[in-house]
């Protein structure tokens, strides 16, 4: 089934680098340059997904965000020309799907955007790529293999994998880990994301499960090595 996508861009040499680029890897497109052309092509039901600027003539790709967030869970990925705008996106917990920062490769806007679409489909039961969090005994199955996992590795894992693809900042991940709000550092949090890098790793060497994002944080990404190179 051929998927489309929204491109919510006011710039025109932005908006048809991408549409020439999502035609290239298979996809239909919208495009339109304001909210109120968005609105109306959502209302139509045809998009899979949305590419969505956050700064727009007639307002803030944000408040649309809030909007789709609100009516289901049409994937959204929110373009923005400021790194520091992240920390908002961030707090608001809009609920988009992955933020991309202006300049950026559009090789890597369409890797990020069939990244979100498979997280979308349909999970079928029995799928041996189904990752399994079991907090009796403190582990994860995944691929016919369990990991034992410390209580600290356990709460960091359980909050990044509730909801794949969100990325949740050190602070978050410090109250999740640390429920009775004891002082602990950001290099705290990179400790403990690398250990349980390192486990997962030599569990599963093909699969990556947990990515970076500079400035921001971390989030949970399932995908094969191939796949991601």
């Amino acid at each position: 089934m051929t998927r489309t996508l929204l491109i919510v861009e006011d710039e025109p040499r932005l908006q048809s680098l991408l549409e020439d680029y999502a035609r290239h890897a298979g996809y239909q497109t919208h495009s339109c340059a304001t909210l109120s052309q968005a609105r109306l092509v959502l209302a139509s039901g045809t998009a899979d997904l949305v590419l969505l600027d956050v700064m727009l003539p007639d307002g803030s790709g944000l408040d649309l965000c809030r909007e789709i967030r609100s009516q289901g869970s049409l994937p959204v990925i929110i373009i923005s020309a400021r790194v520091d705008e992240l920390d908002r996106l961030l707090g608001l917990e809009l609920g988009a799907d992955d933020y991309i920062c202006k300049p950026f490769s559009p090789r890597e806007v369409m890797a990020r955007v069939k990244a979100v679409l498979r997280r979308h489909e349909p999970q079928e039961q029995g799928n041996d790529n189904a990752f399994d969090l079991v907090e009796e005994s403190l582990s994860c199955r995944f691929r016919g293999k369990t990991l034992q996992l410390t209580p600290v590795e356990y709460a960091l894992l359980a909050l990044l994998a509730r909801r794949p693809g969100h990325i949740r900042s050190r602070e978050q991940i410090m109250d999740a880990v640390y429920p009775d709000h004891r002082v602990v550092s950001d290099r705290t949090v990179d400790s403990h994301v690398r250990k349980l890098r390192q486990k997962l790793a030599d569990t599963w060497p093909e699969w990556r499960f947990i990515d970076s994002v500079y400035g921001a944080g971390y989030r949970f990404e399932l995908a094969a090595i191939q796949d991601a190179q």
